[in-house]
């Protein structure tokens, strides 16, 4: 699974409504509306790139009362105390 955090800049009259279309998205998972630089926060879970492509251009751009839209990929982060991590961290 690809995570992605999209940070969401919304019309404000426009919020409590684009927050609910956004969270009706397939791929969607989980929405807060948000005070500071953005409006609204999605997270979205897919099984490939491509699928968040569509996602984000093919449906939560085109919900009304959305104005731009950033796109950050995710990846897991461990603790170096974490020991049942994948990896090793540091050596």
């Amino acid at each position: 699974m690809i995570n992605a955090i999209v940070l969401i800049d919304a019309e404000a009259d426009l919020i409590p409504e684009a927050a609910q279309a956004v969270a009706d998205v397939d791929g969607v998972t989980e929405v807060y509306s948000c005070a500071g630089d953005v409006d609204l926060i999605a997270i979205v879970k897919v099984r490939d790139h491509a699928s968040i492509a569509d996602v984000i251009t093919k449906h939560i751009n085109r919900v009304r009362g959305v104005r731009s839209t950033t796109t950050h990929i995710a990846f897991q982060s461990y603790s170096s105390a974490d020991v049942d991590a994948g990896f090793s961290i540091g050596e």
